[in-house]
């Protein structure tokens, strides 16, 4: 039996060789891959023994060859291939060991092109195809994670069909994941990423429970192992909408780096937000805008929760509470509540992926756009358009507000006084419905949100919604501006002494 070793991440390779061996196994091996075998002891094959050409044109050409396509590739059960290998002195490759040069590394550590071309795998991919497509007779490996599995199958005898199956899936998702991302860096590179072809590739990190509903399946995949390094479960199971949530959620309370943020939402929207000097406080004055909703909701804690947060929060049921931390004295707080899910990022504060591009699912497609992000000078940077200038409390909840609102399904508008959210309408068909809404859900709660700070996330088209801020009290307003009718807007603005401000940038969220 002959097994191919030729990898660009050498973790595991020498004991897996070895194992190899041990079994019997002569090992056929390439360029570093064959040195660092050498050097530990493993009599391996250098890779021109078999092909009987040389590596050439500065290692572009070394595996590109029939003796080992042939070995690979020709099938064991058919007398036809059989007797042609032999003719053609083909000897048989049982066992692939590749993965590929390390392209993303590369684009990470330099933009030299010429660099990059270099490190796009070409015999790499064709021999964990070839060796894919004869799973049958052909053991391929990619993942040193699977080199003790696989040691296993060979002695225990337990190296079946099925087995063999499970490997070449693995194979072709790896070479698939390694060519889109090839495509899709060169369509950043030259087509502002937006090619004839867009590539999605995300890595399995676990199943959920189901879907939206009982009837769909679902799962967590992930980018760049942000998951997988950094999410952890502390109690319960996370679920599909448990997962939704607790992105809305983590985007909003991260929002203002390491301010001490409370954010809860229910259903994908924010039914509180608060910054307060210590998070206890942000998570009572959160609550506060609509505890009705609270209920059962996920809570984002920007931060670490501590045994005193996590008694006030088990006043009542929350099914998710997600932190940059949860000690073990506030775990064993919550213990005592079977249904409630604790998940936390092992960090100080919480963790967001910087992803670079959105996209969503549409009947036949999805559509593709460059993420949305709240600049930090966008409200610095806000055009006053009033004859009165807001107070410094005023603007910090005019931050506060536009960054809620940004992260808010429209049509929204967001009130804040004194760094809490006091009311929120979102999801509108009518920007004066949510404002409306909003304000009577606050009167409901028995929130006063006079004095308080409004913010909605793309332009007002008409002055009514001025006016009904006025007439709740409304002292300061922030608006993208680019309507027809912003004269009238800010007219309305002056005449109820309210301090507008244009930061001439929409963020729809749909």
């Amino acid at each position: 039996m002959r097994a191919l070793i030729s990898v660009s991440d050498k973790t595991g390779v020498v004991d897996f060789a070895k194992g190899l061996v041990a079994l019997g196994w002569e090992i056929i091996s390439t360029g570093g891959t064959y040195k660092i075998l050498k050097e530990n002891g493993i009599d391996a094959v250098e890779i021109d023994e078999v092909t009987k050409f040389p590596e050439c044109f500065e290692g572009r050409v070394k595996t590109l060859n029939p003796y080992i396509h042939g070995g690979i590739l020709h099938r064991r059960d058919k007398e036809s291939h059989l007797a042609q290998a032999k003719e053609l002195g083909v000897e048989a490759i049982d066992l692939v060991c590749v993965n590929l040069y390390p392209f993303k590394a590369t684009i990470e550590r330099t933009d030299d092109f010429e660099e990059i071309i270099e490190n796009i795998d070409i015999g790499g991919p064709a021999m964990v195809r070839s060796a894919a497509k004869n799973f049958a007779s052909v053991l391929i490996v990619t993942d040193p994670g699977d080199y003790d599995a696989v040691l296993t199958a060979l002695k225990e005898g337990s190296n079946t069909e099925d087995f063999r199956r499970d490997l070449m899936i693995k194979a072709f998702e790896h070479t698939a994941a390694y060519d889109s991302m090839i495509a899709n860096y060169m369509n950043r590179r030259f087509n502002e990423g937006f090619g004839a072809k867009q590539f999605i590739v995300g890595a399995k990190v676990f199943d959920t429970r189901y879907g939206e509903n009982p009837h769909q399946k679902g799962a967590l995949y992930e980018f760049d192992n942000f998951f997988s390094q950094n999410f952890k479960t502390l109690k319960g199971e996370a679920s599909f909408n448990n997962l939704t949530d607790i992105s809305g959620a983590v985007k909003i309370a991260s929002a203002f780096g390491e301010e001490k943020a409370v954010c809860i939402v229910k259903h994908g929207n924010p039914c509180g937000f608060a910054i307060r000097d210590n998070l206890i406080d942000a998570y009572t004055e959160a609550l506060k805008c609509d505890p009705v909703s609270a209920f059962g909701g996920v809570v984002a804690v920007n931060g670490v929760v501590d045994e005193a947060l996590a008694k006030k929060m088990n006043e009542i049921f929350l099914e998710v509470v997600i932190a940059g931390r949860i000690t073990e004295e506030a775990q064993a707080v919550f213990a005592s509540k079977k249904r409630i899910k604790l998940f936390e990022y092992d960090a100080d504060r919480l963790l967001v992926s910087d992803d670079a591009y959105d996209f969503k699912h549409v009947s036949g497609g999805f559509v593709y756009q460059d993420a949305d992000r709240v600049k930090e000078n966008e409200v610095q940077n806000a055009e006053l358009k009033s004859k009165r200038e807001a107070t410094k409390q005023e603007k910090k909840d005019l931050e506060i507000a536009w960054k809620v609102a940004a992260l808010t399904k429209s049509n929204c508008v967001v009130y804040v006084k004194n760094g809490a959210m006091v009311a929120v309408g979102m999801g509108m068909t009518s920007r004066v419905d949510a404002a409306r809404c909003a304000l009577k859900k606050a009167e409901e709660m028995g929130l006063d949100v006079s004095g308080s700070a409004m913010a909605s996330e793309a332009f007002f088209p008409f002055r009514d919604s001025i006016d009904a801020a006025a007439k709740a009290g409304v002292a300061a307003v922030i608006e993208p501006g680019g309507s027809i009718r912003d004269d009238e807007v800010i007219q309305a603005a002056d005449e109820h002494d309210i301090a507008l401000y244009f930061t001439g940038v929409r963020h729809f969220l749909h």
